[in-house]
């Protein structure tokens, strides 16, 4: 093999193993603000869990495998909480061309998520963004219904201070509170609930040239 081709070949490598890197290990966020930009009163997070959607999680989360796969490991928790055969991220990945190197390369977008639950699921799968603060609200008031599926795809830095873009199931909504239950994948924060507006103002983002929003599964 000619020189110049192995560079380039090396290159190649190691700029996707970069990118890999990067993906794996997003912006930190102190444990002090996971724990105090969020609700986590042991009472609320009790009756979260209670809420006919949350329940059929059965009070466990499958923890994304690395930093970049929020987004597969959203879907396994989301299948095994309906019934579908695939619950983990490897068989919801399998045959999708999506994630191949075990890292989702800059991480998924909504659209590519969308595209990878539709090909494991018989079930409607929407894409919603560019909603209104209203139209959210009105979704987050079917948050508790059985026969749906929301994922949410938000910037963690407005809510945290720092981090990047990020997905996660909804468990449901504590309308009296006006407060969204979060099913966080991501170990490090685990289930929290937050205001509905500052939600939806962590979702109104944009992640590239297209806003952020939610994933529906029906």
């Amino acid at each position: 093999m000619k020189r110049g081709l192995l560079f380039a070949i090396a290159v190649g490598v190691g700029v996707l193993c970069g990118a890999a890197y990067f993906a794996a290990v997003p912006s930190s966020v102190s444990s002090e603000a996971i724990q105090s930009a969020v609700i986590r009163t042991p009472e609320l997070i009790d009756r979260a869990w209670q809420l006919p959607v949350a329940a059929t999680f059965g009070k466990d989360v499958s923890w994304q495998s690395n930093g970049s796969r929020c987004g597969p490991a959203s879907i396994a928790n989301t299948f095994r909480s309906i019934g579908e055969e695939e619950t983990t991220e490897a068989e919801v990945l399998e045959g999708t061309g999506k994630c191949w190197t075990g890292f989702c390369i800059m991480g998924l977008t909504l659209d590519e998520l969308a595209e990878v639950a539709r090909t494991k699921t018989g079930r409607k799968v929407s894409v919603l963004r560019d909603l209104t603060a209203e139209e959210f609200r009105e979704h987050m008031k079917h948050a508790n219904d059985p026969g749906r599926r929301y994922i949410v795809n938000f910037a963690r830095e407005k809510i945290f201070g720092a981090g990047v873009g990020h997905h996660s199931p909804i468990g449901g909504y504590l309308e009296a509170q006006d407060m969204v239950f979060v099913l966080d994948v991501n170990e490090n924060y685990k289930p929290w609930l937050i205001e509905r507006e500052r939600l939806f103002s962590a979702m109104d983002t944009f992640d590239g040239d297209r806003k952020r929003g939610l994933l529906l599964i029906e």
